[in-house]
């Protein structure tokens, strides 16, 4: 695998993950209590053997260039790397990246060592666990141009917001619909898989012969792969279709990420990662044991560093040094946790003023909600959507599909009912 080269994507503005790339990119949003999304594409390439790993970044990237300069620090005998490549002004070219075609056309100088062969072209915000060796050696046996996973699914409302992919003889791709708008008009493009009839997804995950991405993107301007590269390519290229049968999702929208991350507290989650044989890489944090006082905790994901004192929680993931003061109820929510603790005398401060610390005060109750890092709730907050609000946008915070989500560093005043 040395002939191969990994370039993941790094997100562009995610809006219909708002308010979570508020303050960071798609990629850089906490996931499953303690990771983010980038450590999945990451884990996966390295777990595969693949460790030549670009990260092309422009948007909102400070938070992901930290985490993967702190992360990601391969033994200097390994040959490998991961590195941030950011958008930069050239002598002819001053804009930023205007799609994720145009982020590789003008990153293609840089990857210019003839070691190179094949170029595998991932998304940095996506839940899957892939070995990647696969796909590379199915590619290499159909001696393609070209080779785009696809996921299938039996479900039409899938569709919507993927790539429906149509397949010719011999099960090469001759269409491709980015995101239909018209569900009806997919309808021709059902295969049968298995015994089941459905549609091919594209999973966001190419591969490339170097010289054939060379050629699409040196001949044409074009700036999106899935949109516009990809479905030009076909009647001139060799395309093959990787069809993946492991869960696979794209964390593309709110609902999206909530429904994921809460699949995680089901007794078998449809992603392991309690795998020693296949580990999601992260952050190495150093923080102590959670410390759990007089609580009640079901089906949920707790995660290091937590101070949790005599409260309920059920169906929810915890993150990285949360704190949950006595007689709060937490329930189908996602806390993503803090980036520090408050130190004791500055807790045992703000109780005796009745003001808020970072964290879920006393009595509190949280349902159906996302909190965001660092935020401060304060005593007797009711987070329950009490009118079945199902999109608002507020100064603290937003709710998207009847989800509340509490904005990053966002204070929530005692007694207030959301």
């Amino acid at each position: 695998m040395k002939d191969v080269l990994c370039v993941i994507m790094g997100g562009g503005r995610g809006t219909r993950l708002y308010p979570l790339t508020k303050e960071r990119c798609k990629p850089a949003v906490p996931v499953a209590g303690k990771y983010r999304l980038i450590d999945i594409p990451i884990s996966n390439c390295i777990n595969s053997g693949l460790n030549k790993i670009y990260v092309l970044t422009q948007f909102n990237s400070e938070s992901l260039n930290k985490h993967i300069t702190r992360t990601y620090k391969l033994d200097t005998f390994s040959g490998g790397f991961v590195e941030i490549m950011a958008a930069e002004q050239t002598m002819e070219n001053t804009e930023w990246f205007q799609g994720t075609a145009d982020a590789v056309r003008r990153c293609l100088k840089h990857f210019n060592d003839p070691a190179y062969k094949y170029i595998i072209v991932l998304s940095g915000d996506q839940l899957y666990k892939m070995n990647f060796t696969e796909i590379v050696n199915f590619h290499k046996e159909k001696k393609a141009d070209m080779t785009l996973a696809c996921n299938f699914t039996h479900r039409k409302k899938d569709v919507r917001d993927l790539g429906v992919i149509k397949l010719g003889k011999n099960h090469k791709i001759t269409d491709f619909i980015e995101k239909p708008k018209n569900i009806e008009r997919v309808t021709s493009l059902a295969v049968t898989v298995d015994g089941k009839k459905g549609f091919l997804t594209s999973m966001g995950i190419y591969i490339f012969n170097k010289e054939t991405l060379i050629e699409l993107l040196t001949g044409s301007s074009k700036v999106d792969f899935g949109k516009e590269i990809i479905p030009d390519s076909f009647a001139h290229k060799d395309t093959e279709a990787f069809i993946y049968k492991g869960y696979w999702r794209d964390i593309g929208s709110i609902k999206s990420f909530y429904d994921e991350n809460l699949a995680l507290t089901e007794p078998i989650p449809p992603i392991d990662f309690f795998d020693e044989n296949w580990q999601v890489f992260t952050r190495p944090r150093q923080l102590p044991p959670s410390k759990v006082k007089n609580s009640t905790i079901s089906q949920s994901v707790i995660s290091e560093g937590c101070i949790i004192e005599a409260a309920t929680i059920h169906h929810s993931v915890i993150g990285l040094r949360s704190r949950i003061e006595e007689g709060s109820f937490v329930e189908d929510s996602i806390l993503l946790g803090c980036d520090f603790y408050e130190s004791l005398d500055e807790v045992i401060s703000a109780k005796k003023r009745g003001l808020p610390f970072t964290g879920i005060g006393r009595n509190c109750v949280i349902k159906k909600a996302i909190l965001d890092k660092n935020v401060k709730i304060g005593d007797n907050v009711k987070i329950i959507n009490e009118k079945n609000v199902q999109n608002s946008e507020e100064e603290k915070f937003s709710i998207k599909d009847g989800i509340v989500i509490v904005h990053k560093n966002a204070t929530i005043a005692p007694g207030t009912v959301i």
